[in-house]
């Protein structure tokens, strides 16, 4: 019997950061970046937020390829029960640190993998427990400065010079934070029929 060829593996994102972890598979795949209204709904919860929009990432994007396997992701941060969205700006970014600093913030990085040829969807909330240290002004505006992380919820750019921002990190998953739950992810590329690891491993394998 011949064997089916293996579906196209394409990651629904736009983040240099989120490409980079999926390159630690050793799979080949392919990037397109979904457009969507990233604006959380009236009344929805950090969970109900990241979850839809990693869902419809994957979808949107899986509008254009019909036969491949689709890995959408985003990531929602909450504070004394409210959501924390991207600055956009250093003064945003300011606010946001100034109020967290030395207090516990919630990263919720959701993650779906949308099966195109069937219609298969997995998906996955993975909580992270983010304690700030308690910085002054001067260290703050130094970090915003050097890592302008104005497209990162909560400004904490933890894959980067962020980590000296944070205290303590408690999740099962240490990739989460970054933006791609690693250890969610290999379950459910088995589940869809992805092996791991991927072709060419140990001669030459890499992702395109």
């Amino acid at each position: 019997m011949t064997a089916q060829p293996l579906p196209s593996l394409i990651l629904a994102s736009g983040s240099r950061y989120r490409r980079e972890l999926l390159e630690r598979l050793r799979l080949p795949f392919s990037v397109d970046i979904p457009d969507i209204d990233e604006t959380p709904a009236a009344g929805e919860t950090p969970h109900d937020t990241s979850l839809r929009l990693a869902r419809q990432k994957a979808q949107a994007v899986a509008a254009r390829h019909p036969g491949a396997v689709i890995i959408g992701s985003d990531q929602v941060a909450t504070f004394e029960g409210r959501q924390v969205g991207k600055p956009g700006n250093f003064e945003n970014a300011m606010t946001q640190l100034r109020d967290m600093r030395g207090k516990v913030v919630e990263f919720h990085s959701a993650l779906c993998v949308y099966d195109a040829r069937n219609g298969e969807s997995q998906a996955k909330d993975v909580v992270t427990r983010v304690k700030f240290r308690d910085l002054p002004d001067n260290v703050l505006a130094a970090y915003l400065h050097a890592e302008t992380p104005y497209a990162c919820a909560g400004s904490a750019k933890s894959e980067g010079l962020g980590i000296m921002l944070l205290e303590t990190i408690e999740n099962d998953d240490p990739t989460a934070l970054i933006g791609l739950p690693l250890v969610a992810l290999t379950t459910m590329l088995m589940r869809a029929g992805i092996a791991l690891p991927g072709p060419g491993v140990g001669q030459q394998g890499s992702a395109a």
